[in-house]
């Protein structure tokens, strides 16, 4: 099908993949009963909501991109659809390319403070959007949330200590534990009618003397689990009642899909708070994660003392200018990019899940509830992890990430990243029928 400007007859669109067409226009535009002249003399009214086109396929090969430059290295071959890493292939969005291009019209890209909106319009974002009402004096800058994981665990840890994860998780998590010299403590998440689970039973078993942090992936990654008041709660009195520090990570807490709530962990009692520290970012939300822009936000004030001493003295508590530039146009402007990409998203799943469904039966996915990663189950393929990785990427052309990374419960499961064009999708699901249903 021709580009909607071709088939109103518009101008080309400098800004490309992203269509700036507002619905009135389109509604406007397509009316078979306005005559062509009227059309002509006719402009978009100001406040209209824009369409973007998460359609457009993006060559990413000679950008640097992850996704593309290691998949020799992980598949034994570059030809693979590379669904892993957890950025998207959609456009960064215009918004905040301009924000950047803005920027660099100054000749000079000097030593740079953020500017006096930056924290300001955090702070409302996650109001607005958490119903969070956050101090200035509790949130500063972080370059990336885990390198402010592993400043956590330095700065609020002892070599020896204990520190909890609940895998399968995001597997970074493992590595800023052994590699800062700590003890590495699994609580394995339940599965229970098809969803992750806290298994708070397991927790109390594993607490020890030796105990003082616990890592949270919230929202989950990789099962796209919302946790629930409920269970944060819960949570949150068992660590109060050991003097355990929680680090909660939120970076996908802007790509919660419809029907569900992120609640931020030091929001549900008074004893999360004191014991907290939760890491947000705009990077994953408008694929903007090179960028490198994070914030920390800490109510209690010895623990927020400890962990900026540690920035301070290791030099770590600066952004560079197009993070702050980048952040500031993706939170004034981003609402409603982010809730059509997030519809998009949703299509992804369901088609997903319904192709999986109907043509392969074997694989079951764990239906997120938020961000963009599908955890699948392929144990009724009948083959262990390593086979089944390689049988996804040699004979499906699939680069998907092995379950195992993510820890126990990872055994005969892959993730998949759907954030893409869903003709690309499409694709990666017929090779996939086809390897499968091989003779």
């Amino acid at each position: 099908m021709p580009a909607l400007e071709n088939r109103l007859n518009l101008p080309p669109n400098p800004l490309r993949g992203i269509k700036k067409i507002t619905y009135e226009y389109f509604n406007y535009m397509t009316d078979t009963n306005i005559n062509l002249e009227d059309k002509a003399n006719f402009s978009s009214p100001l406040g209209a909501r824009d369409l973007y086109d998460f359609d457009e396929i993006i060559d990413r090969h000679n950008t640097g991109a992850v996704k593309i430059e290691r998949c020799k290295a992980l598949y034994g071959t570059d030809d693979v659809l590379p669904l892993w890493v957890a950025d998207m292939d959609f456009r960064t969005p215009d918004f905040i390319i301009e924000a950047i291009r803005e920027r660099c019209e100054h000749p000079i890209l000097g030593y740079s403070m953020p500017p006096k909106e930056f924290y300001p319009t955090v702070i409302e974002w996650i109001s607005e959007h958490h119903q969070w009402n956050i101090d200035r004096q509790w949130i500063g800058f972080l370059p990336g949330i885990v390198p402010g994981l592993s400043f956590s665990v330095q700065s609020l840890t002892s070599p020896g200590d204990e520190v909890i994860v609940q895998p399968p998780v995001y597997y970074p998590f493992f590595h800023v534990i052994k590699n800062n010299n700590r003890v590495l403590v699994n609580n394995p998440l339940k599965t229970v009618n098809g969803k992750f689970e806290m298994d708070f039973e397991d927790l109390e078993q594993k607490i020890t003397s030796k105990t003082k942090l616990f890592i949270l992936c919230s929202p989950h990654n990789p099962g796209g689990k919302v946790w629930n008041a409920e269970s944060l709660k819960r949570l949150a009195e068992i660590c109060s009642k050991h003097n355990i520090t929680v680090v909660s990570d939120e970076i996908h807490a802007d790509m919660v899909l419809e029907g569900y709530k992120h609640i931020p962990f030091a929001t549900v009692s008074e004893e999360a708070a004191k014991i907290s520290l939760t890491f947000m970012a705009p990077s994953k939300t408008f694929n903007m994660p090179g960028l490198i822009s994070s914030s920390y936000i800490i109510t209690n004030k010895e623990i927020r003392t400890k962990f900026v001493d540690f920035l301070e003295s290791s030099e770590l508590t600066g952004g560079n200018i197009f993070a702050y530039a980048a952040t500031v146009a993706a939170f004034e402007k981003g609402n409603d990019w982010r809730k059509q990409m997030l519809e998009y998203v949703q299509g992804n799943i369901d088609f997903v899940v319904d192709f999986l469904k109907t043509n392969i039966p074997q694989i079951t996915p764990m239906i997120p509830e938020a961000s963009f990663l599908v955890w699948l189950n392929c144990q009724e393929l009948g083959m262990e992890t390593d086979d089944l990785f390689d049988f996804f990427a040699q004979k499906a052309g699939l680069g998907l990430n092995k379950g195992t990374i993510f820890g126990p419960g990872g055994e005969y499961h892959l993730r998949l990243n759907v954030a893409c064009p869903r003709s690309i999708l499409q694709k990666a699901m017929k090779q996939l029928k086809d390897a499968v249903t091989a003779p």
